[in-house]
């Protein structure tokens, strides 16, 4: 998949009817909560790409090696790390899905490498998943063990298939 310029298509939904950005004092970062539950394999809402960027940045979800998008509608950047994911950025569709059952008011949490080779910005996770990688760099870093608990983007499991 491949992007020329920043593309913007109408979202049908009113990202405020699925979810609310909320401020984490003792994290110090926004997070997404959820406004409804939601069904494993669920589509929360459809996205599509802001900006195209040639490299990535912490606001942004890697499609190809050479294009990261900034997400349309905007709050969907406020869904934070976890190594145990409720959703899932199925960038083939454009489409946000649910990994598993979503309570409302429940935190939206993707797995970064999911959707991530090389990350800009290497952090130390504290999830708490008894499954936590650890150390979260992009899908580049991970163990082949690691990579068959996760759901993966196109563009990341043809780099997995061929390292």
């Amino acid at each position: 998949m491949s992007f020329k310029k920043p593309i913007v298509a109408v979202i049908t939904v009113d990202p405020a009817d699925i979810a609310e950005i909320r401020i984490e004092p003792d994290r110090n970062n926004r997070a997404l909560y959820t406004r409804r539950p939601f069904k494993e394999n669920e589509v929360i809402i459809d996205f599509s790409a802001r900006s195209v960027h040639s490299t990535p940045s912490y606001l942004t979800v890697q499609i190809s090696d050479h294009e990261h998008i900034e997400l349309f509608p905007e709050c969907l950047e406020c869904i934070n790390h976890s190594c145990d994911p409720n959703c899932f950025f199925d960038t083939a569709r454009m489409e946000l899905v649910s990994l598993k059952d979503i309570e409302d008011g429940e935190e939206l949490t993707f797995f970064y490498p999911s959707a991530e080779w090389n990350m800009d910005q290497a952090f130390r996770c504290t999830c708490g998943s008894k499954d936590c990688v650890g150390v979260i760099q992009g899908a580049r870093y991970l163990s082949a063990e690691a990579t068959r608990h996760y759901r993966f983007t196109e563009f990341i499991k043809a780099k997995l298939a061929s390292r």
